[in-house]
């Protein structure tokens, strides 16, 4: 009986391997100033840096998996945003993936984070740091009660919306990812001022945590831009179209013989070739 659990394991190691992404097996980035290639769903970051696993105002969780590099920029980015949290007695903020130690593509888990300028910020936040074996056991906190399509009063805080506030209120700041009910809860929120609101975007399944995505650092020449949010707080007709009680206009459709043509695949900037072999 052993024996086969000790196969069955090994199988499972095998196959698991097998999976993996050639960007999985590399364990180190590259040398060189950082540099994020291609876009944030396939791309790659030559000159990765790592984020301490423990620093002013925040600890890196599932720091096992090796996702906490990024680009030079996220990096500070985040250690900025976690002291000035510290300052405001927000919390220990707990941080996510990043990217890879050469970003590039996942197996399973994520379709960006591929440029070292994604990253996930957990909405679970602890009053003060946690200990190896809480970091170890620590699980998710969801806002929102997803089968219902509302926010979990007992979880959300003011705490919660400062920290998208102040992460989304910074310059370098692309995109803010949460789920409709969050982003639907801050403009529900009285702000002095809501110009923020507008790189917050609605995307189901980041009910849990937050993910922040910067823009292209100043005079890149190898990264794709995000291209910018629409204007407007982005709190009106297009956050209600993504609740599923919501009712399109009926329009008019015209039948036609053409067929959708097929997504091409792919292909990976020829640098990132360089990258992954360097």
């Amino acid at each position: 009986m052993l024996r086969k659990i000790a196969t069955g394991l090994m199988l499972v190691c095998i196959s698991q391997t097998a999976m993996a992404t050639p960007w999985e097996k590399v364990k180190q980035p590259s040398s060189g100033d950082s540099s994020s290639i291609g876009s944030y769903a396939n791309g790659c970051l030559a000159g990765g840096e790592n984020l301490p696993l423990q620093g002013d105002g925040y600890q890196v969780i599932r720091s096992e998996r090796g996702r906490y590099f990024g680009h030079s920029e996220m990096i500070v980015f985040l250690q900025q945003l976690m002291k000035q949290s510290q300052q405001l007695k927000i919390g220990n903020v707990l941080v996510g993936d990043i990217a890879m130690p050469r970003g590039g593509r996942f197996s399973s888990g994520h379709a960006s984070h591929q440029t070292g300028l994604d990253a996930d910020i957990w909405l679970r936040i602890p009053e003060k740091p946690l200990s190896q074996q809480e970091l170890k056991t620590v699980s998710a906190l969801p806002m929102v009660d997803v089968k219902n399509y509302q926010i979990i009063e007992k979880n959300w805080t003011s705490k919660q919306a400062q920290l998208i506030q102040l992460a989304a209120s910074d310059d370098r700041v692309a995109r803010i990812f949460v789920h409709p009910v969050i982003k639907q809860q801050l403009c529900k929120t009285e702000w002095k001022q809501r110009d923020w609101l507008s790189k917050v975007r609605p995307w189901f399944g980041h009910y849990y945590h937050f993910h922040v995505r910067l823009n292209c650092p100043e005079g890149s020449t190898t990264c794709e831009p995000q291209t910018p949010p629409p204007a407007g707080d982005g709190c009106g007709t297009e956050l209600a179209s993504w609740s599923p009680t919501y009712k399109a206009p009926v329009t008019t459709k015209t039948v036609t013989d053409v067929k959708p043509k097929p997504k091409p695949k792919k292909v990976l900037p020829p640098m990132c070739n360089i990258v992954l072999k360097s």
